[in-house]
This record gives C-alpha cells, structure tokens and sequence, in this order.
C-alpha cells in the first residue's frame, strides 16, 4: 500500500486539479453566454448614440461631418466574385464629431487597390467599435504615401491621412449589403460575436479526470497484484 501513497498523492491534486479547471469553464460558460445574449438584444434593438466609453458589443450611432477627400484602404482581403477571387480592402473614410475630433468609419470592404473617397457616404453612420490592433510580426508595412494600411492603428492611419484629434477606435458601419456586382463598400452585416467553446472546454478538463482516475484504479490492481505473488 505504501507504494500507492505517492502516485495516489499526486493523482489526487492532479484529479482535484481537473475539476476546478473544469467547474471554471462552466462559469465562463455562464459569463459568455450573458455577453451573447446582451449582443443579440443589442443586434435586435436599434442604435444608440456612440457613449464616451463605448463597448465593441453596442450597436451605435454617430453624427458630424465626413471629412472631404480623404479615404484610405486597410488590409488585403480576396472575396469571391463571379469571375474568381477579387483583391480589395476595407474603405476608412473620416468623420469630425460634434466636438472636433476624429472618428475613422471602416464603411465595408470594397473591390478596389487604391482608396477612393464615397461620393455619398451614410449622413448617420450606425456599425460598433473597433478598437486598435497592434502591428504583427508578419504584418506588411504600411504606404502612407498611396494610403494603403495593414495595421488597424487609428492614430497612424489618421496621421497619414493629415488628420489631429483622432479617437483611439474605430467604427464599423453596418448595413444592408449592396447589390451583387456592385463597386460600393460592403459594410458589416452583424455585431461580432465571440466564440462560445466552454462547454466544450470543461467536458475536456472532467474527461481527463475521469481518465486519471481510471489510469490509478489500472496501477493501483497492478501493482496490488504484483505484491500478492510476491
């Protein structure tokens, strides 16, 4: 029996171990499906103005004055057309706020490889907050000098742009998307959503406990055995 005492100790935490791990999944199990479902309310509902300090799960709206001539291009995205894969980007045009600062709207991905300004974007844009991605190790470098961005950095796409005062997020407009073939961006359909895998997660954790203690049960009549002959 005494040889038990070790393996059996360690068995016992590692056990323990499994199923705190597992009942933590489970809360967060609980924690994100509270966030899903303020996000389909939110998706249900209509806008709200954009707060001081906005959430990514908010539908909001934002009111000013598109910044004339000015429009950049982020990331190089291929979309499936009619004829085969089509490279473009995500159209960024600037918008001053009521109170003078700069808030850049991602209006949609559009089939273009230079940026070119919407004659007639949205007078209210309505989409939900971004908030800045930090450069990759395998990021390309950004052109400023064709306005073409591959780093969702507000700050650096607004000072390329010539712009001050620029908000640390950005917007993604929302909308019904445009008629197949068209050249106009296509915005976002939907709020994002994050992935829901907990369950998943703690059945995981409370098999490996199940099987730890299958795998003592195994040693312990092993070794029991062995010591019985002897």
């Amino acid at each position: 029996m005494r040889r038990l005492i070790l393996p059996g100790a360690l068995g016992l935490a590692a056990f323990c171990l499994f199923i705190a791990l597992g009942v933590w999944q489970l809360h967060r199990l609980k924690w994100k499906q509270g966030i899903i479902a303020e996000i389909r309310t939110a998706q249900a509902a209509p806008p709200v103005p954009l707060p001081a300090h906005p959430s990514p799960f908010q539908k909001v709206f934002v009111s000013g004055e598109w910044v004339p001539g000015k429009a950049a291009l982020y990331g190089q995205i291929v979309h499936d057309g009619p004829r085969g894969p089509i490279t473009g980007g995500e159209l960024i045009m600037p918008l001053r706020r009521e109170d003078g600062q700069i808030l850049l709207v991602d209006l949609g991905w559009v089939p273009e490889s230079a940026p070119r300004p919407l004659a007639n974007p949205p007078p209210r844009p309505v989409g939900y907050i971004h908030a800045a991605i930090g450069r990759g190790f395998f990021s390309p470098a950004d052109d400023p000098a064709h306005q073409l961005y591959y780093t969702l950095d507000p700050e650096a796409i607004g000072h390329g742009l010539g712009l001050a005062n620029v908000a640390p997020y950005m917007l993604i407009a929302m909308g019904p998307a445009p008629p197949p073939g068209s050249d106009l961006p296509q915005p976002a359909q939907d709020l994002p959503t994050p992935p829901n895998n907990h369950y998943e997660y703690a059945l995981t954790w409370f098999g490996f406990a199940g099987v730890l203690v299958f795998e003592f049960i195994f040693l312990a009549r092993k070794r029991l055995l062995t010591h019985a002959r002897l």
